[in-house]
């Protein structure tokens, strides 16, 4: 299948295509990607949700990005969190990519976490996992990017990590 579109403003300049959102689901899912989950302490007990995308920025200073849906009632009670957990989960953890992305529910029942001093949540058997603070976010269509600053790393290199395809 293949869909394409040619719109130019009254300047001739190109204008974003505007596509059904399930055919863009569906064909950013033929790109292969880890699964990423964000997740801090709030009042006592770990907050988190899967994000979108998941992306290395910068070497120098260390930076990451993430990508969450404006929607989100999640991300804004991250955000304000002064520590972050960006896990990396592994392939063994499918069922738990599943529950941090629901809506509702207990996303962290049955998991297996602890947290850092600042109250970033690391995900046990996750194959990367960073502590991480909120630089800046930016508005970008339906989403947000958020930059953060790696703080620190743990990574297992003998685990494989799950593949979202």
């Amino acid at each position: 299948m293949c869909i394409a579109t040619e719109r130019y403003d009254t300047n001739g300049a190109p204008e974003v295509a505007a596509f059904d959102p399930m055919v863009l689901r569906r064909a950013f899912a033929a790109f292969p990607s880890g699964v990423a989950a964000v997740a801090a302490v709030v009042d006592d007990s770990p907050t988190g949700m899967c994000v979108s995308s998941f992306v290395s920025v910068s070497l120098e200073p260390a930076l990451v990005s993430v990508c969450i849906a404006k929607t989100s009632r999640t991300w804004p009670i991250l955000a304000s969190q002064r520590r972050l957990g960006v896990n990396i989960l592994s392939n063994g953890q499918g069922e738990l990519a599943r529950s941090l992305a629901r809506k509702d529910d207990d996303r962290f029942a049955g998991v297996e976490w602890e947290a850092t001093a600042l109250g970033a949540v690391f995900i046990k058997e996750s194959v990367l996992r960073l502590e991480c603070s909120l630089v800046e976010e930016h508005e970008a269509g339906d989403h947000v990017i958020a930059i953060l600053a790696v703080e620190s790393i743990c990574l297992d290199a003998q685990v494989e990590p799950i593949v979202f395809h």
